[in-house]
């Protein structure tokens, strides 16, 4: 006869000694903080972020606007002619220059505000109205009233700083609706210049454009199959660790040193692109990358043996599986890695710096091999200026930056939802 009434006495709870309860409100407490840690990280994250963005807006709506004078000009009575339709907008404003427009212009600011006010017009203020009348030609013979960019120093007077002797002319003109802050909508469409009245940012904004297409014609495609190499088909041995170790270096090496080897070879190869799009996307893509394959390799490496035993299963050839199943799988998390790697490249300065792409640029570039500069890089050269007038402009230029790195992080990050998939 077996002996069961051991088996049903009910188990002994444990002791929850003295020692016992203090360790347990000691761990608790450890999470606790650990917690409010985290949230306080998170938190102080987001409070820096809003105050960068709020501060650059704040600092960058004014360098949207420029000061501007009301001029009505009578087009009527200067004879001027326009060749209909015009076929080359600059020559159509040369030939206006040489039938006597900025006279015009001027004549008619001294005969509505004076001549101490018409001085202050910005040299190239005629522009503006040479540029209406290429776009309507029927305006040569008419009369109207035209707001052109004031010169820099009644800018200043404007707005209470810079020379003194301006402040009461500037004061005048305000009052009798003759002087303005307007919004700019031609910082968007011009190019760099002397005068900040007349700086615009479209050829920085078209050179970054190019090069950032170059450099991701260049190190996406290469970086990818380099990964799938290295994943799918490289064997293991010392000389694929010795790439990999290689490759985990380059992604950590100083931006200025792929600055160095862009100068060292490819302006070597190439020394009458010093300053193109293409120089500069070449030696961009040098530093994206690895950025690229790592985090290629990386989600290659996440997609599960079982894709690839299930589809050689049903008879697919290697090749099949790698650029059928496991490329499709991993292109979210490879579009990731793209995104960060295209991210450090449109802010960079230092390996542009290098290859002369700090050259003042007053036309945008019309294609790859044409000079040009970037948007950091002409932020960074409108923050050397000593003119007052240019800090507003170097704000407005960091808005668009980041405008710009919203937008391409947008698309990004809809092309790799686009494409993501689950299993």
């Amino acid at each position: 006869m077996n002996d069961t009434s051991a088996s049903t006495v009910p188990p002994t709870a444990p002791t929850r000694t003295v020692a016992f309860e203090k360790r347990l409100k000691k761990r608790y407490a450890a999470e606790r903080r650990f917690k409010m840690m985290g949230l306080g990280a998170v938190v102080f994250s987001i409070v820096v972020l809003v105050f960068l963005l709020v501060t650059m807006t704040i600092n960058g709506l004014g360098g949207f606007q420029r000061a501007e004078l009301s001029v009505p000009v009578d087009l009527s009575q200067a004879a001027l002619s326009i060749d209909e339709p015009v076929t080359n907008a600059d020559e159509a404003i040369s030939s206006l220059q040489r039938q006597g427009l900025p006279e015009v212009v001027q004549y008619s600011a001294s005969e509505a505000l004076g001549d101490e006010a018409a001085d202050q017009l910005a040299s190239d203020a005629w522009r503006v109205v040479a540029d209406e009348i290429v776009a309507d030609p029927s305006l040569v013979d008419e009369s109207r009233t035209y707001w052109l960019p004031a010169s820099e120093d009644l800018a200043t007077a404007l707005t209470g700083s810079g020379q003194t002797n301006l402040q009461p002319l500037a004061r005048e003109l305000t009052a009798n609706g003759a002087l303005a802050d307007r919004f700019d909508p031609g910082f968007l469409t011009r190019s760099d210049a002397t005068d900040p009245q007349m700086v615009g940012i479209w050829a920085a904004l078209k050179g970054s454009i190019l090069t950032m297409i170059v450099t991701l014609a260049l190190a996406f495609p290469i970086g990818v199959l380099a990964a799938l190499y290295l994943e799918e088909y490289a064997p293991r041995n010392r000389w694929t660790d010795l790439i990999e170790v290689s490759i985990n270096n380059l992604a950590a090496v100083p931006s200025i040193i792929f600055g160095l080897l862009g100068l060292a070879v490819f302006l070597g190869l190439f020394p009458n692109l010093r300053s193109a799009p293409v120089i500069g996307g070449m030696t961009l893509a040098l530093m994206t990358m690895p950025v690229i394959v790592i985090s290629g390799r990386n989600a290659i490496k996440a997609v599960p043996p079982s894709i690839r035993d299930g589809a050689l299963a049903i008879g697919a050839s290697p090749v099949q599986v790698v650029f059928q199943h496991v490329l499709p799988l991993a292109l979210p998390g490879i579009l990731t890695g793209t995104i960060i790697g295209m991210a450090r490249a449109l802010g960079e300065t230092a390996p542009l710096l290098l290859i002369g792409m700090r050259a003042f640029v007053a036309t945008p570039p019309e294609g790859f091999t044409d000079n040009a500069t970037v948007l950091p890089m002409q932020i960074f050269l409108w923050s050397d200026e000593i003119d007052r007038g240019f800090v507003e402009r170097t704000s407005a230029a960091i808005i668009v930056l980041l405008a710009f790195l919203l937008l391409m992080n947008g698309l990004a990050i809809y092309l790799r939802n686009r494409f993501e998939k689950s299993w």
